[in-house]
């Protein structure tokens, strides 16, 4: 049992030094093939930072440890705004693009709504069973579609200076065995931690929904961390925002969906109040962006969400 917590501990480590070489090595054989660095950025690096998110889901899915992945998706959602689009406007205030204001924080908003009316069917009709179904995931997934469709649209339009510098190229069997050691790494990462947070749920005597919300979500929210800190700390606002808002999206429509697809989810009405922090953190960054100084979020503001953070973790706990 102590080696599965320290392999807990151990496969947050190899999920992010999984995700980071999967990243570089298709990127980089992506450029040896002539795929522009906008491409790049928009679908391998995107996809990339919530690949750990996705891999702890598949197989928490594939497990039946249906709180794990739920809890995972929501806690990373609200740990992204709060604590790490906290940190990143502590770091430097974020300036806002027009469009993430009025169309991308809109569609975050709109995904956790939909997920909220998906999950409780109980609340809706009192005879049903509340759960994502497989035809829920397909919705979901059907809906990143449409998100993509949009990014594309926006690639087109937007300079290509905006995107971050690719990594250096490397030769073919470099890029493929880099590849390759980054998927095994979040497989077996992925394992660890699904299966550590399984035990400290039991060895605790607390429910998987909290390690879900909470140590596993911060711990697969750790790559967009590195990517919006750095970025605020050389002042590239765009990416610091653009990258924890896309994520978002990408959790639920594209992750949660997956994760729907390959096992129904039963939804615990436990998780509605966690939604609610979802919803209420998004509304709060886009009314934040109005306070103040437009369309910038400021120290201050920051500090407040952090602080937001701190209360949720210990409301989840006192609940637990």
């Amino acid at each position: 049992m102590t080696l599965t917590y320290i392999l807990f501990f151990v496969g947050f480590g190899a999920l992010i030094k999984g995700a980071d070489l999967l990243v570089d090595g298709a990127s980089s054989m992506a450029r040896r093939f002539g795929v522009s660095a906008l491409v790049i950025g928009l679908t391998i690096v995107a996809f990339g930072t919530s690949t750990p998110e996705l891999i702890v889901n598949i197989l928490a899915s594939i497990k039946g440890n249906t709180d794990i992945a739920i809890g995972n998706i929501l806690g990373s959602n609200i740990a992204n705004i709060l604590l790490i689009l906290g940190i990143s406007a502590v770091i430097y205030p974020l300036v806002v693009k027009k469009g993430t204001v009025w169309k991308e924080i809109p569609l975050a908003l709109l995904a956790v709504i939909v997920l909220a009316f998906m999950a409780n069917d109980a609340l809706i009709d009192s005879g049903s069973f509340s759960a994502l179904t497989r035809i829920d995931g397909l919705i979901l997934i059907s809906f990143f579609a449409i998100f993509l469709y949009y990014v594309f649209g926006i690639s087109k339009v937007e300079p290509a200076d905006t995107v971050e510098t690719m990594p250096h190229i490397h030769s073919l069997p470099r890029s493929c065995l880099m590849i390759s050691g980054g998927f095994m790494g979040l497989v077996i990462g992925g394992k660890w931690i699904v299966d550590g947070a399984v035990a400290f749920a039991t060895g605790l005597g607390v429910s998987e929904a909290l390690i879900g919300l909470t140590v596993v979500a911060v711990g697969t929210s750790l790559p967009e961390l590195a990517t919006s800190a750095v970025a605020a700390c050389k002042k590239d606002v765009d990416i610091a925002v653009g990258n924890i808002i896309g994520s978002n999206i990408f959790n639920i429509f594209w992750i949660l969906g997956v994760s729907a697809v390959i096992r129904p989810l039963p939804f615990s009405p436990m998780f509605t109040s966690d939604i609610f922090m979802t919803v209420l953190a998004t509304l709060l960054l886009f009314v934040f962006l109005f306070i103040g100084k437009r369309h910038i979020l400021e120290r201050w503001q920051g500090i407040c969400f952090i602080a937001l953070y701190v209360g949720y973790v210990a409301y989840l706990i006192i609940r637990a």
